[in-house]
């Protein structure tokens, strides 16, 4: 089962073992065209708040906090090699990372 919320531009899908995240269509159509993302590491612990994601685009430049606390598990590829990949028409194409460890009442209280 899945379950999925928006925070702060991002959006935050909870499936059996991950919390995946990616950019909400809106903050999409905000930043315009995304030319560079600077993303964590994997194994990277990340608390609730702090720096996540940095998103430069044609309109702005955007950092994203992290939304829940918990350990980088994976990144996009993708977008790593490519930061334009965020730039899709479906909004959970645009997957960034994904988080374990995470307190499951912290995702609730999003």
């Amino acid at each position: 089962m899945s379950y999925l919320k928006k925070n702060d531009g991002l959006w935050i899908l909870h499936n059996d073992k991950d919390y995946c995240m990616g950019l909400t269509a809106e903050m999409a159509e905000t930043l315009g065209e995304v030319t560079f993302i600077s993303l964590p590491k994997i194994g990277q612990v990340v608390k609730a708040g702090e720096p996540l994601v940095e998103i430069e685009a044609e309109k702005a430049v955007q950092e994203f906090k992290s939304p829940l606390s918990g350990v980088v598990s994976s990144v996009s590829e993708k977008v790593a090699a490519d930061p334009a990949a965020l730039n899709v028409k479906e909004e959970l194409d645009a997957w960034i990372l994904s988080l374990r460890e995470v307190d499951v009442d912290e995702f609730e209280k999003l």
